[in-house]
């Protein structure tokens, strides 16, 4: 609770700072001071670590623009790695590996957000290595990594898109701080929800007690928390990510968007573009690319999407579950483009609502199932429940209760309803700008156009309502203040 109530007034007096003044320093410096001092409140052996990555990426860095060298790229990424496997690799290992020379590192605490901003840090050395013209000054970069709408679970940011908003002397625009104080809103409400489904309507029947004290389950069982959690992880990580989006947009910088309605994806390659967007577009520039550069033959391609998507997995956490759901993505991503060589071989052209709607299904159902090994405490229940899944007898009971099938079902389709009157909305303003263009200005506007038009008028009570009553439950069982699940990555 400290830390929250510390990121709000810290949040409310920069943007106050930066709505007035327009000096470049002086904005960067309370900036820095700013994040520097939040990072602090979570552990001073945390900033150490982080200032200690700041300190030897940006020598690297400079010693990369004198001097554009593999072996110095490699010293670099080398470094980065090893701090990243010391913190969050090791010290699970030498709690379950037999080597007593590693069980000093077994109390080692991971300070928050080193996945992400040491992922940041490499995609600058890589980018200056490439031939980027990047040539932040030492706090500039420190900005950059410690920049505290983003530390601790991202988006991942890149140097080149954020340098020129570091020098930028214009004053945050009074648009900037209605949207992202709009983006906050929708994160907050969205995270409550995650909680919500994490915790269930009625006390231990939720997605979390499904997985951790349930012991049995039949095949609906399985499917109903493989759907479940991938919904809350949606819920908590996205909501997160309009919180930090939005504090970046009212302070007057654009950082990169995470998802874009990825349940509406129709393949494996769709919702990759869509989930997790700016760490899957990393492993894609930075990984992917490269290695597929070079060999040029059709296995080797297919190599290199099993080994991206594999490190993905592992990047979470080095486990067999991690490793196995990586490489399950993997897979689908090349029966994907096995499907699509396929199509163009035999010039096959399926009618497009049928083979999308399809699509979807399959798709669906396929990415839903990776989240059981993703979410299992153990790879025996995920074999478990994955086995109940395949074993029809199984679908004739459940164990689970019925209350949190209902919940599942009842986000999922609110949320599509949802989707789908944004995008009614969103028509109506287009078609009403588009019509007072060709006619005159006074022409009658329909129901949906005025529903539009005064949209945050009905939104905004609604909001509320919602809200009140989240919290209302959230808060009968504990704490208000939503984890989030990906702070543990």
């Amino acid at each position: 609770m400290f830390q929250i109530i510390a990121y709000a007034l810290t949040f409310l007096l920069c943007v106050l700072v930066l709505a007035k003044v327009r000096l470049r320093t002086v904005r960067l410096a309370v900036l820095l001071v700013a994040s520097g001092g939040l990072y602090l409140t979570w552990s001073p052996w945390f900033a150490a670590v982080l200032a200690t990555s700041t300190v030897m990426n940006y020598v690297v860095g400079r010693w990369l623009r004198r001097k554009r060298s593999g072996s110095v790229l490699g010293l670099g990424i080398l470094l980065n790695l090893a701090l990243l496997v010391t913190f969050k690799y090791l010290p699970e290992a030498a709690v379950h590996l037999p080597f007593s020379s590693l069980q000093s590192f077994s109390h080692l605490a991971m300070p928050l957000g080193i996945s992400f901003w040491t992922f940041q840090a490499m995609s600058y050395l890589f980018d200056v290595f490439q031939g980027e013209e990047i040539d932040p000054t030492f706090f500039e970069f420190a900005l950059y990594l410690a920049f505290f709408p983003v530390t601790i679970s991202g988006p991942v940011c890149r140097l080149s898109e954020m340098l020129p908003q570091f020098r930028s002397e214009y004053a945050t625009r009074w648009d900037d701080l209605i949207d992202g104080l709009r983006r906050i809103a929708i994160g907050v409400l969205m995270m409550q929800l995650a909680k919500l489904l994490g915790q269930g309507i009625l006390a231990g029947d939720g997605i979390s007690s499904g997985f951790d004290r349930v012991t049995q389950w039949s095949g609906a069982d399985a499917w109903c928390l493989a759907f479940g959690y991938g919904l809350q992880l949606f819920f908590d990580f996205a909501g997160y990510s309009h919180i930090a989006i939005g504090a970046a947009k009212a302070l007057g910088f654009t950082i990169p968007e995470n998802f874009a309605r990825p349940f509406a994806s129709t393949s494996a390659s769709m919702f990759w573009t869509r989930w997790h967007m700016s760490l899957s577009f990393w492993i894609r520039d930075y990984v992917f690319f490269p290695m597929t550069q070079m060999r040029r033959e059709v296995w080797w391609r297919n190599s290199c999407f099993l080994i991206s998507m594999t490190l993905f997995g592992l990047w979470h956490k080095a486990s067999v579950l991690f490793l196995l759901w990586g490489l399950y993505h993997g897979v689908l991503l090349v029966l994907h483009r096995q499907v699509e060589a396929l199509g163009r071989k035999f010039d096959w052209t399926p009618p497009e609502r049928l083979w999308n709607g399809l699509s979807w299904i399959v798709t669906m159902c396929l990415v839903n199932l990776g989240w059981i090994p993703f979410r299992a405490s153990s790879l025996s229940e995920a074999r478990q429940m994955l086995s109940a899944i395949l074993s029809p007898a199984t679908y004739r009971a459940h164990f689970l209760s019925g209350s949190l099938y209902l919940l599942v079902l009842a986000l999922a389709v609110g949320y599509a309803i949802l989707l789908l009157v944004s995008n009614a909305l969103d028509r109506s303003l287009e078609n009403e700008t588009t019509n007072n263009e060709t006619t005159e200005s006074g022409a009658y506007a329909g129901p949906m156009a005025l529903l539009a038009r005064w949209r945050w008028f009905w939104i905004t009570p609604l909001y509320g309502l919602a809200l009140l009553v989240l919290l209302f439950v959230t808060l009968s069982r504990g704490t208000s203040t939503a984890q989030l699940m990906y702070g543990n990555f």
